[in-house]
């Protein structure tokens, strides 16, 4: 199985590592891609983006596991959802992420259908999602993550089971904020069996997420 993430952090927002040490990092365990894709929202979205951009530039000459720069649109009002999704694309952020509906934390409700109707990407760890966000998901082509992260991952069994109901597409991310966070290839397997996927499946949904990006690296 191909390993790439499309979801993590640097010390740009609340993450441990510069950009290049996390790149090494999954480099030596074997990762094709990595995405990161630091927390924004109106006071750092403008900051963060070109910097990304610029360290996947001298990254991607040397490594072979190559930088995706993107964001995470987090804890901003539903309202401001499509405007700032606007802005980060017009500013370069080749993968678009929404922070969802999480069940750990207070996330303002209505951010789910906002963050889908807006078409970011990925929707980061939707929560209880409803079955008309989900269709809506499906239909608008965006993923839903299942998430490695501790607390994210309660409702990963919810957000698969509806995922394979109304035919929405997945993606297995780590979240990872810290080395340890990163997972083996193995490890990535077990998140998605428990949350009730196939094997095969889990192999599908690497599939179409590497079909997804190869055009962006």
């Amino acid at each position: 199985m191909l390993m790439f993430d499309l979801h993590c952090h640097s010390l740009f927002s609340d993450g441990e590592l510069i950009p290049s040490e996390l790149v090494t990092r999954v480099e030596v365990m074997g990762y094709k891609a990595i995405a990161i894709t630091d927390h924004v929202d109106s006071s750092n979205l403008d900051f963060i983006i070109p910097r990304l951009i610029k360290v996947a530039k001298d990254i991607n000459r040397y490594s072979p596991t190559k930088l995706i720069p993107g964001v995470e649109l987090t804890h901003v009002h539903p309202d401001l959802i499509a405007p700032l999704a606007k802005e980060a694309r017009h500013l370069g952020a080749a993968i678009l992420i929404c922070h969802g509906e999480t069940i750990m934390e207070p996330v303002c409700p209505g951010t789910n259908r906002a963050a889908i109707e807006a078409g970011i990407d990925i929707l980061a760890h939707p929560g209880l999602i409803s079955d008309e966000d989900v269709k809506l998901a499906a239909r608008n082509g965006i993923f839903l993550e299942i998430s490695g992260r501790k607390g994210h991952s309660f409702t990963n069994g919810h957000v698969a089971k509806l995922a394979k109901v109304h035919g929405a597409k997945l993606i297995i991310n780590s979240d990872a904020h810290a080395p340890e966070d990163f997972m083996s290839a193995e490890r990535a397997r077990k998140v998605g069996l428990g949350a009730g996927l196939k094997s095969e499946e889990v192999e599908s949904i690497y599939e179409v997420a590497w079909n997804w990006i190869c055009p962006l690296i």
